[in-house]
């Protein structure tokens, strides 16, 4: 929020307390103290009658620096907190007249006791600071008081906020803060934390994430479940602004400084993503939201898909697999499924997982509403009249309070019934129409609770799955900070427009850039229908995220409702992509254990590049394959490759990177190139996600270039090391090794036409290359 009216003027509503002076410092366990009065203390008399901020730095793990600043200390929240997975460091601290130094391996911050401010750096380099008129204590609103008797002696009526201000350098860029839809460099945007449902196409985000980065090393995290307020270069344009209620400001410094160790740290702080079970990473198909269906119209879809040999995995109910007005009772709707437990059987004896839509309200016509009532299960209205009921979405509904550990349990047991029925996932909507005039059964703030029930709600149902099955996969729509633990999330009401297609993956990239791993969308959009045209681009685009999905509104999505050639094209990108799952699911296992997205965009891979910083349009599945989606309907597609040799993964065309492309491309391609010195595995199977991948294996070698390594690994179905494979070049011999020969896996050498001579194995040459076929685990080959 904005505190000034201009630079120099604030709003004549504020009453500012800004930070003048470090007046004293100590060191404490673990960091440094600072008791910062807001004017210069000149004499004695300058130290009463005005207040002091305190502000603390500590490590609270490797390559974090932890800012504390607060006014009254008394000022008690009761804010819900993000968990954190602390590490605390030693500290060195040294503190003179003129500056205080806080120093913890490779992170330190410089306080200025001479003219106000501290700065971050790491490995000795400035990172961002604060300085003069940036921290401070803000009164909005406040209301007069007196000395004298009566109901306005020294009264203390106002609306209280903490601020703090990050300078930005020249030509820094902000990424981050969430799912968003707007322009990918967060600079000059007015952000709240503050999650809604609203769609793809304005500054409203179901997934606030108070986690930014920038292009110069470091990440922020501010600590509060509670509204953060961001103005990125926008209140003022050299500065990120953070404004938070309340009389205290907690945000973390966190170096890479490069952006994978960036979000390997943060996610190491906040937590790391489960593996989603391989069957999830194929083709979804629903029922689509509003439509009328029945098992007669799931079974036309089912065995259309496979009449036309279209391999998809699950199979997902919308919200009308239950009665209306009663969401959620978990129970069939008998008038259209009279044989609930028997259809899934059928279902699943076809190869499917069954995926059903939950949310986390009781509607009072439900069974369920009167026994959560009576059992204490549901938020309470703030006022002492019962329950908090809503008329949005379902009629009278109340929404079931996971901070009591018994109704948390109570909902994991109506879901199990489901699991026992057959159902194997959920998809976890909603969860953002939070209200704050209500009470919580363990008395949070219901400001803090508003975006943190959403991370309550799908670690519950994400707990289930994997205390029940052994696995687990959601698609849930809201998520705050620490929700990367519980994959899936999908990018919520998505219009069937190329505007649409290309502001869902802006706020794909922006969710990969706060820290979450796992993402998918609605393939040609939620609300209307789209052309054939949008249909048949947007599988390509889907077919190549972590999740696909095929959803609408109030219209199917199946292929043969759009045209004959759509059932061929999304064929092709749905084999495509499970030849492709040994690679991706490789990437879904780093991000598992270093918690990197899988889907990254070019700044991330490429921070080097300054044509990265804007590139918005593009991004890397993983660390090896680029693709651009293609956005208009005349096949054209604008892109950039960076430094290097790329090959096109389909077309086995090679170009030379540091350069702008502009090519047209049928339905049936896109942009899709393969990394210089990459060793790509494809499987052998094109029909489903989950199979042996290591078993004929192609190890796929593309521009080795002269002292370079690639390196492969194979995972197994959950997630262990099947294989790995590698290569090296010195001149021109190539040297490659495999750890096992059992799975009869074969290596092709791109763009490489004869062999002088070989050892440990034989060869044969192809349009593409070379096919060799190893005999010893390293083979060594002179080319010619």
């Amino acid at each position: 929020m904005k505190f000034t009216e201009g630079y120099w003027c604030l709003r004549e509503d504020v009453v500012h307390h800004y930070v003048a002076q470090a007046y004293d410092v100590e060191a404490i366990p673990g960091g440094l103290r600072v008791y910062a009065p807001c004017r210069l203390i000149l004499d004695r008399g300058n130290t009463l009658n005005q207040p002091m901020l305190t502000i603390e730095f500590t490590v609270p793990a490797k390559n974090i620096i932890a800012v504390r600043a607060f006014h009254h200390s008394g000022f008690i929240k009761k804010e819900p907190a993000f968990e954190k997975n602390l590490n605390p460091q030693s500290v060195t601290t040294t503190i003179t007249d003129d500056e205080a130094l806080m120093t913890s391996g490779s992170v330190a911050v410089r306080i200025n006791r001479k003219t106000w401010g501290y700065s971050f750096e790491g490995d000795g380099k400035p990172l961002t600071s604060s300085g003069f008129h940036n921290l401070g204590f803000m009164e909005v609103n406040r209301e007069n008081s007196s000395m004298s008797p009566g109901s306005s002696y020294l009264r203390d009526i106002k609306k209280p906020y903490m601020l703090d201000e990050l300078l930005l350098d020249v030509g820094e860029c902000v990424y981050g803060l969430g799912e968003r839809f707007s322009a990918f460099v967060k600079n000059g945007q007015q952000l709240d934390t503050w999650n809604e449902d609203g769609g793809t196409s304005s500054l409203v985000a179901y997934k606030c994430i108070p986690f930014y980065m920038t292009n110069r090393g470091y990440g922020v995290f501010v600590d509060h479940t509670d509204n953060v307020s961001f103005e990125v270069a926008s209140e003022k344009v050299s500065n990120v602004s953070i404004a938070v209620p309340g009389e205290e400001l907690r945000y973390h410094i966190i170096y890479g400084p490069t952006p994978r160790e960036i979000i390997s740290n943060y996610t190491s702080f906040t937590g790391r993503p489960a593996l989603p079970p391989a069957w999830s990473f194929g083709l979804w198909l629903s029922t689509s939201f509003t439509t009328n269906y029945d098992e007669t119209t799931v079974s036309s879809f089912i065995d259309g898909m496979f009449e036309r040999n279209i391999p998809f995995h699950v199979f997902h109910f919308d919200c009308f697999w239950m009665r209306e007005f009663n969401w959620c009772d978990f129970t069939w709707d008998e008038r259209i499924f009279p044989d609930p437990k028997g259809m899934l059987k059928r279902y699943k004896e076809k190869g499917l997982k069954i995926d059903v839509w939950i949310n986390p309200y009781i509607a009072q016509r439900s069974p369920l509403f009167a026994e959560a009532s009576a059992k204490g299960y549901l938020v309470k209205r703030a006022d002492g009249r019962g329950i908090r009921q809503l008329d949005m979405w379902q009629a009278g509904m109340g929404l079931v309070d996971f901070t009591n550990p018994d109704a948390y349990r109570w909902y994991q047991d109506k879901l199990k019934t489901l699991i026992d029925m057959g159902v194997d996932c959920f998809k976890t909507d909603f969860g953002e129409r939070i209200p704050v005039d209500v009470i919580w059964f363990d008395g949070s703030d219901p400001n803090g609770m508003h975006n943190y029930y959403t991370f309550l709600y799908n670690r519950c149902v994400h707990e289930l799955l994997m205390g029940e099955k052994g696995e687990a996969v959601l698609f849930a729509r809201s998520a705050t900070a620490g929700s990367q633990q519980f994959p899936v999330h999908w990018g919520g009401d998505c219009s069937a427009s190329y505007q649409s297609m290309a502001e869902t993956m802006r706020g794909g990239l922006s969710f990969a850039m706060s820290g979450f791993a796992f993402w998918s969308h609605d393939i040609s959009g939620f609300e209307q229908t789209a052309t054939p045209d949008v249909y048949k681009r947007w599988c390509a685009y889907g077919l190549l995220s972590t999740h696909s999905r095929l959803h609408g509104s109030t219209s199917y999505r199946v292929p043969w409702l759009f045209d004959d050639e759509a059932c061929d094209v999304l064929r092709h990108f749905t084999e495509l992509k499970c030849t492709l799952m040994p690679y991706i699911y490789h990437m879904s296992v780093i991000a598992r254990d270093e918690g990197l997205p899988v889907m990254r965009p070019m700044i991330f891979e490429f921070p080097d590049s300054p044509a990265a910083d804007y590139l918005d349009r593009q991004y890397m599945l993983g660390e090896s394959l680029l693709t651009a989606p293609i956005f208009n309907a005349e096949g054209i597609s604008d892109y950039y490759l960076p430094e290097g040799k790329w090959t096109h993964l389909l077309t086995n065309e090679v170009r030379e990177g540091g350069r702008w492309y502009r090519d047209t491309y049928d339905y049936f391609s896109l942009p899709l190139y393969v990394k210089p010195n990459t060793l790509l595995a494809i499987g052998s199977n094109k029909t489903k996600p989950d199979y042996d991948y290591a078993d004929h294996a192609e190890l796929h070698l593309y521009e080795l270039s002269d002292g370079s390594s690639a390196h492969c690994v194979i995972p197994d179905l959950d997630g262990n090391t099947l294989l790995t494979a590698s290569a090296h070049r010195t001149n021109e011999i190539i040297h490659l090794s495999l750890s096992d020969l059992a799975y009869n896996s074969t290596f092709i050498l791109h763009n490489i036409n004869e062999v002088k001579h070989i050892t440990g194995g034989s060869f044969q040459s192809t349009s593409s290359g070379v096919t060799i076929l190893p005999h010893a685990l390293n083979i060594k080959i002179q080319l010619c």
